[in-house]
């Protein structure tokens, strides 16, 4: 198992002075728009390839600049009153050449004095959702006026989702893999579940739990899993809009996030990161009989955010003393640990979406990325190294055997 600290790569830390609660990744193609060039521009193109012959390799060679390039979207602020601290949603950039985040944000929206607490990011980058005090709001980029990076002129614009206006403040936020179905729980306990973009209902619970603390879709958009504060979570199947299970805990159990999976086509495995009085446990389900397939005590610190890489190979997981875990999700044995990977508490981890990298924020008012170690290349460097040494001590005992060392 592998372990930074802190200070080992503070390229990759940030702080935007805002306490965050939200983070993810934004598709490169999403804020780069400007590379979608309009008719005009694209006939001019035309008639010079013309002229002067295919321009595929320049095309190719923009093409790979731009997939070079990482966006990270953050949320959050000091809350209404006055506390002096912005309430924001930021833009930060993130280069993997230099191994650094952006030292401010390419772009900022205030929320002036809501607090953008919850976020949801649509998969294929049809915006983001925040939820604030009493409404959620989608934000949306704006085209992009500069291709380059380090002067990109990108704005975001928002616009309130009046379905859920003045109905309690929301503490999850999830679209299901395909974006087409969006669903939202709230701190009163309701569970709401809509068509997107058209925001038609499909599911209206008043009482899912007694407040619901976090939500997952399942790969195929069948099933929906809720998780409240206290008591069982439950799978709920959406072709019907009722509870087709509950999912029990054991003992001294407190589910604290949840994250499907797919394992190939057509089956698919669930995920729950539980705080027990000995840390966390990651409790895997089988998702045909909703029945535990296994349980793994993987860290000794209470769990406060969870998630699961775009391949499924990884699992992380952020604790309430500042530290960050990777996991290996086949064996659930620790990868990497970064220990005070932020000052406070982790309130929110993301995978990039080739799972390169991961985005971890804190209420202490920083960002970081942790790039993901390639385990073939360092294994393969440690198997030559163990070679390297095997041959060494042959080497010594050979000349030890003919005398030529005592």
């Amino acid at each position: 198992m592998g372990s930074r600290s802190r200070n080992e790569e503070s390229h990759n830390l940030q702080k935007y002075g805002v306490p965050l609660y939200g983070a993810g990744w934004v598709p490169y193609d999403q804020v780069i728009r400007s590379t979608h060039k309009p008719p005009k521009q694209q006939d001019d193109d035309d008639k010079e390839e013309d002229q002067h012959g295919s321009k595929d390799e320049a095309v190719a060679d923009k093409s790979d600049d731009i997939r070079r390039n990482y966006y990270v979207v953050l949320a959050g602020g000091g809350g209404a009153g006055n506390s002096g601290i912005r309430n924001a949603v930021l833009l930060s950039h993130f280069d993997f050449a230099s191994n650094s985040l952006s030292d401010q944000p390419v772009a900022e929206l205030r929320t002036d004095s809501d607090l953008p607490y919850r976020m949801a990011i649509h998969p294929h980058g049809d915006g983001i959702i925040c939820a604030l005090q009493n409404s959620c709001r989608l934000f949306e980029w704006d085209e992009v006026e500069n291709t380059e990076i380090r002067r990109l002129g990108v704005k975001i614009s928002e616009k309130v989702l009046s379905q859920l206006e003045n109905v309690g403040q929301q503490l999850a936020l999830t679209f299901d893999s395909e974006g087409t179905i969006f669903a939202a729980g709230s701190e009163n306990g309701n569970l709401r579940v809509f068509k997107w973009p058209s925001l038609e209902i499909i599911l209206n619970e008043s009482e899912a739990h007694a407040s619901v603390k976090d939500l997952s879709f399942s790969p195929d958009g069948k099933f929906l899993v809720s998780l409240g504060n206290r008591g069982p979570g439950r799978v709920w199947d959406l072709a019907s809009s009722a509870v087709a299970t509950p999912l029990a805990k054991e003992n001294d159990e407190l589910f604290a996030s949840c994250r499907f999976f797919p394992l190939n086509n057509e089956d698919y495995v669930l995920y729950i990161a539980a705080i027990t009085d000995r840390g966390a446990s990651i409790v895997t389900w089988n998702t045909t009989t909703w029945k535990r397939i296994r349980t793994k005590q993987v860290v000794r610190e209470p769990v406060s955010s969870f998630n699961v890489s775009a391949d499924g190979k990884l699992l992380a997981v952020g604790t309430a003393s500042g530290d960050i875990s990777i996991i290996d999700s086949s064996s659930l044995q620790v990868r990497t640990t970064v220990k005070k990977a932020h000052l406070g508490i982790v309130t929110a981890l993301a995978f990039s979406y080739d799972s390169r990298a991961l985005v971890s924020a804190s209420m202490d008012s920083s960002v970081r990325v942790t790039v993901i170690e390639d385990k073939k290349k360092s294994g393969g460097l440690n198997l030559w190294i163990i070679i390297f040494i095997l041959l060494l001590a042959m080497a010594a005992y050979f000349l030890k055997a003919k005398g030529i060392i005592p």
